[in-house]
């Protein structure tokens, strides 16, 4: 007995779409994690060099580093995460670019948060956390969005 949806048999049910999307998390997740660590490096390293080599406030140091890390990432996901083959649109770009800023946006707002509410925590615990609830945010737009995989 067929069940409501499609007569194509795509899945419908927000059962067999959470196990589509497990099923995509564990063949993303190496690749992800990994593209993820990689900009986590670079904004880590930007943000870091410039709070403490350079002076800038952390705030404003970090705006540089989200922008520094979300090219590496773009590049990492293209290759690392997703596999793409295919040479980069435009119409690609600008998808990545919105999933991107929204992540960056909430990866901004809470690691601000995080530091106005916990004035004593180290700008870098900060912006570990708050790169983690990102990374999800990344993920879904990423995978649904940008690349469709």
């Amino acid at each position: 007995m067929a069940g409501p949806g499609p007569a194509d048999g795509s899945a419908t049910t927000w059962v067999e779409r959470l196990g589509m999307f497990r099923h995509g998390l564990l063949r993303h997740g190496p690749g992800f994690l990994m593209s993820g660590i990689i900009a986590l490096f670079v904004d880590m390293g930007v943000t870091s060099l410039l709070t403490r080599g350079v002076g800038i406030p952390a705030l404003i140091a970090r705006l540089v580093a989200i922008k520094t890390a979300m090219v590496v990432a773009w590049l990492c996901h293209r290759t690392l995460t997703f596999k793409v083959t295919t040479a980069p649109t435009l119409a690609e770009f600008g998808r990545y670019a919105a999933v991107a800023w929204t992540s960056a946006g909430v990866n901004y707002a809470l690691y601000a948060a995080i530091l106005l509410s916990a004035p004593w925590m180290a700008p870098e615990i900060a912006l570990v956390l708050s790169s983690l609830v990102a990374m999800a945010v990344s993920y879904v737009g990423m995978r649904f969005g940008v690349f469709g995989r």
